[in-house]
């Protein structure tokens, strides 16, 4: 069995930021699932890779693997891609288990005919006819809230994809916005930035917080 996508009417260009995750029923190593309604009241990770049995690509599912965990505790779960077919994600992650001494838990969607990588612009064909390592967040309402792009010759810091999970859980659940570098920012440390004053009193009141930098800049300690 493929997999099926279904079409919004309203848009069928590619997803972006603050869009609802098309919904997909997709095969996997973990058998069939449906995107995103299977991971309804949790975020997800869905990282395309451009192959199996290749060098970078395994580089990066052990490390994804080896941060499972850390995802799992910030209610996110994993899942990859490509468009091999599922015999070969078995085999490849076999291969992984055997000689690598890593297991990988996370499901695998065989995308073999390339209907999601091309629904979610996973397939740039100035690099080719397979996946390029694209990376969506989503959130436990199945709203995309993060997209990264990365070409096939460059690996994935999945310590930087940890962090901006986290990142955008603290942004919703205090209202804030997280600095750069966050949470090791050069100028505020670990403090977040709270909205921009919206009226003139609010401004003035802000100039004279000696915590400001002023009426725009507040940061703001957890």
């Amino acid at each position: 069995m493929s997999c099926m996508v279904e079409y919004d009417e309203e848009a069928l260009g590619f997803p972006l930021i603050g869009d609802k995750l098309p919904r997909m029923e997709v095969k996997t190593t973990h058998g069939m699932m449906k995107l995103p309604d299977d991971f309804s009241g949790r975020w997800f990770v869905l990282f395309s890779h451009p192959g199996d049995f290749t060098p970078v690509c395994t580089t990066e599912f052990v490390a994804f693997e080896k941060r499972r965990e850390q995802f799992e505790k910030l209610n996110c779960d994993l899942i990859g891609l490509s468009i091999d077919q599922v015999f070969s994600h078995l085999k490849w992650t076999e291969w992984i288990r055997d000689n690598l001494k890593v297991d990988i838990k996370f499901p695998i969607i065989a995308d073999d005919q390339g209907l999601v990588g091309s629904r979610l612009g996973m397939i740039h064909p100035g690099k080719g006819t397979n996946t390029v390592r694209a990376v969506f967040v989503v959130d436990p309402e199945g709203t995309v809230r993060l997209i990264l792009y990365y070409p096939q010759e460059v690996g994935r810091n999945m310590d930087e994809i940890l962090r901006v999970v986290e990142a955008l859980q603290v942004a919703d659940k205090n209202r804030v916005a997280t600095p750069a570098n966050w949470p090791n920012n050069e100028l505020i440390g670990g403090n977040v930035i709270i909205p921009p004053a919206s009226d003139e009193k609010t401004a003035r009141e802000r100039k004279k917080d000696s915590k400001c930098f002023d009426w725009w800049f507040c940061p703001k300690s957890l």
